[in-house]
């Protein structure tokens, strides 16, 4: 698999970038990976990156998403958060990687069973990660159609709470920023949602 160059990057849509991702995570759950020679790639990249997405994903041990996407090295801008949330420094290094550095995709990426999300349903506070939680609770707020029990105990409140979550992240980026709106309306980037499930590794994006 070739490294990416700028030529390369260049190249590629949006439509195309999403493209990607689609069949690498196909890929990854057919246990098929394409095979790299990760150490070229390393020296390939040294004196420059061109990758196509950025992807905004949680922290959990089980979502790497050069894993779940079957990229390489240079291939993906990836930063991770519990929860999968936004502040200043998350869409600051999203207007790098794309305004500057040319990517053509934001994928916001939820999963399933997040432990992120089950503390917000509890309504954790613990330290630091109660301000991270509270980011999170509108979208606790916003679930509506789980009443009798809103907690961390029922699967279908918390999976609910998860894909709002995306959806609130993917709307807030581009109040938030700008830079990256007037990319995603002039069609050099797009923004798109997804959900990632442990269980199986299938990705599925929320293209509407």
């Amino acid at each position: 698999m070739k490294t990416l160059t700028q030529e390369m990057q260049a190249a590629i849509t949006p439509n195309m970038a999403l493209s990607l991702l689609k069949a690498g995570n196909q890929r990854f759950i057919s246990n098929l990976k394409i095979n790299r020679n990760l150490l070229q790639q390393a020296n390939e990249t040294s004196d420059g990156q061109h990758p196509f997405a950025v992807i905004l994903s949680c922290i959990d041990s089980r979502t790497s998403v050069e894993l779940i996407f079957d990229q390489g090295l240079g291939d993906v801008f990836s930063i991770r958060i519990a929860g999968n949330i936004i502040n200043e420094d998350i869409l600051g290094s999203m207007e790098f990687g794309c305004q500057l550095a040319g990517a053509k995709i934001i994928v916001v990426l939820g999963h399933s069973n997040c432990g992120a999300i089950k503390g917000a349903c509890d309504h954790v506070e613990m330290g630091n990660l109660t301000a991270l939680l509270s980011k999170i609770q509108p979208a606790v707020f916003d679930e509506k159609t789980e009443q009798s029990n809103r907690s961390s105990s029922n699967g279908t409140f918390v999976q609910n709470v998860a894909e709002i979550n995306v959806q609130r992240t993917v709307k807030a980026i581009q109040e938030r920023s700008p830079i990256l709106k007037q990319l995603i309306e002039s069609g050099a980037c797009s923004i798109v949602g997804g959900m990632h499930n442990i269980s199986t590794g299938e990705v599925m994006f929320y293209e509407d």
